[in-house]
Order: C-alpha cells, then sequence, then structure tokens
C-alpha cells in the first residue's frame, strides 16, 4: 500500500479525518450538477491533488476537461468492478462522492457488471441509503477511503441564525413544528424536505425531490409557508449531502413560499453569496435550523 505524510493539525476541511494523509490524491467520484464543480473548485484552493471518476451520462463535460487524461476515469452507473479499478488506476487515497444521479436510474438506467448484480442480490431493500452504502463498502475494501461529502466545503454550509439578514420572519411556533416534522419524515426515510405553514402540512417530499415537492405546494395560494430541509438523524454524508442551490431559491419563488429553514453545517449552499444575495432581493428569508429546535 502506498505511504503518504499525515495532514497536518490545520486541517483544509473539519469533515476530513485527523489521520487522512495530507498528499493522498483525493478522487471525486462526480455525478450532476455544480456540486462537482464547488468540491474541485475549494479542494485545489486547499492544496488537495485531485482526481476524476465520471460517471456516463451524469458528470459534466467540462468538468471532466478540467482534469488531464491520466487523471480521470469514465465509468456507468452500476458499473462498480470498474468504480473500483478506475480508483485502483488513479491512486487515489480518498474518495468524495458528490452530486446527483438522477433517481430513476435507480431503478432503470443502472448497467450493472457482475461485481454489481452480485451485490443487488444480496440487498433487501434497493434504495439510494442501501445502494449507496453498499458501493461505500466495495469502495473502501481496496484500501480508497470514502470522505464526508462535505469535505473542503466548510465555508458553503449553511450557518445558525438568518443568513439573509435582518429579524426573523417566520413565526417560531410554526417554525418549530416545520421541524418538527421534517424530523420525522427524514426519520423515516421518505425524504428530506416538507412544506408547513401555521401548523398546517402542505407537502411532504419523497421520491419526486425537493423542488417537485415545492411545485406541488406552491399550488396552495397562501401566504406564511415555511420549507424546512433536515437529514435523517443518523445521515450518512459520504454520499449524500443536503444541497440548496439557485434553482431551489427559484422554485421557491414561482411557489410564494417566503421562508427556507436549512440544518446548519448538514446542508450545502450552492454560489452561497448569490443565492443569499437573490433571496434577500425578492423578500424570501433563510435560516439556518440549530439541532436543538429538533
Amino acid at each position: 500500500m502506498l505511504e503518504w505524510a499525515l495532514v497536518p493539525m490545520n486541517l483544509p476541511s473539519r469533515f476530513l479525518p485527523p489521520d487522512f494523509p495530507a498528499d493522498a490524491p483525493v478522487a471525486l467520484v462526480a455525478g450532476r450538477g455544480t456540486y462537482p464543480h464547488l468540491t474541485a473548485t475549494r479542494a485545489r484552493a486547499a492544496g488537495r491533488e485531485l482526481r476524476l471518476v465520471a460517471l456516463d451520462g451524469e458528470t459534466r463535460d467540462d468538468l471532466f476537461a478540467e482534469f488531464p487524461e491520466a487523471h480521470r476515469r469514465r465509468v456507468k452507473v452500476g458499473q462498480v468492478g470498474h468504480l473500483k479499478r478506475a480508483l485502483r488506476d488513479l491512486g487515489a487515497g480518498g474518495a468524495v462522492l458528490i452530486g446527483q444521479v438522477r433517481p430513476g436510474r435507480l431503478f432503470g438506467g443502472l448497467h450493472p457488471d457482475l461485481r454489481a448484480l452480485q451485490l443487488l442480490a444480496t440487498l433487501r431493500e434497493r434504495n439510494a441509503a442501501t445502494i449507496f452504502g453498499t458501493i461505500v463498502r466495495e469502495i473502501e475494501s481496496v484500501g480508497c477511503r470514502v470522505l464526508d461529502a462535505r469535505s473542503f466545503l466548510d465555508a458553503d454550509l449553511a450557518e445558525d441564525g438568518v443568513m439573509t439578514g435582518g429579524r426573523r420572519q417566520c413565526d417560531q411556533e410554526h417554525l418549530t413544528h416545520g421541524v418538527r416534522i421534517a424530523t420525522e419524515v427524514a426519520r423515516l426515510r421518505i425524504g428530506q424536505g416538507v412544506l408547513v405553514r401555521k401548523g398546517t402540512v402542505l407537502a411532504v417530499e419523497a421520491f419526486e425531490g425537493t423542488d417537485a415537492m415545492l411545485r406541488r405546494g406552491g399550488q396552495f395560494k397562501t401566504d406564511r409557508k415555511i420549507f424546512v430541509k433536515l437529514p435523517e438523524p443518523d445521515h450518512d454524508y459520504r454520499f449524500d449531502v443536503p444541497v440548496f442551490g439557485p434553482t431551489t431559491l427559484e422554485t421557491m419563488i414561482e411557489a410564494g413560499i417566503g421562508t427556507a429553514a436549512l440544518a446548519i453545517d448538514r446542508t450545502v449552499l450552492l454560489d452561497k453569496g448569490a443565492v443569499l444575495a437573490r433571496a434577500r432581493d425578492v423578500g424570501i428569508e433563510i435560516l439556518g435550523v440549530r439541532e436543538s429546535l429538533r
């Protein structure tokens, strides 16, 4: 096994394990969206040497083009054996699983190799948690540590309080109700988001995803709607981090939703500065929710 120097005490991210080697190349196993770009930018700024494993049909071509040929590989979604081989070939000491894989591909768009078929046969339930949890174990079986997907993104996470500035607009009792409902929905692994209004549940996120849920809830033409997004109590941040970005903000605007409450240190804000500025301009408040509210 390769040997690397250990990370110094001033870690480039508090989400990296303290004993993770400072000069170990980190592979981004990248799905859709801008999240992989953000992580690549932050990791490079922290002095990390990067590799890329692109998921065919998911990873953006411009990200793929940023990496020299020797530092990138492309695999199809579901090719677990190919993924492990790619990480070995790239000499990756760690891997970050980032970006979306279209949910429908977990059912109809997989291209499983023999190893994936063997693993799928062992699963009693097939959902994102069980499938990606199995992939994590497979990756780590070849000596590549799967890292918290918040690594290097410390400055991009939700913070405590009203991130858009000023005094909180939403009622504390109604916010607490929303947090309680979101916590239960997340605990049951139904989804990570809910939309509430004055103690009434307007919509709950399930397989359709956050934005579709907000559009559905937006059909109720009323005021003081609160969107709450929370991860499961035992959430595994190695393969899934809640994200709030420009698309979700624009959906809130269209749906007439005035408040978003996001779990502090557990939700990544994509293009954070621009998102908060846009929210302020249109009168939407974005809150960081403390764990104590649970």
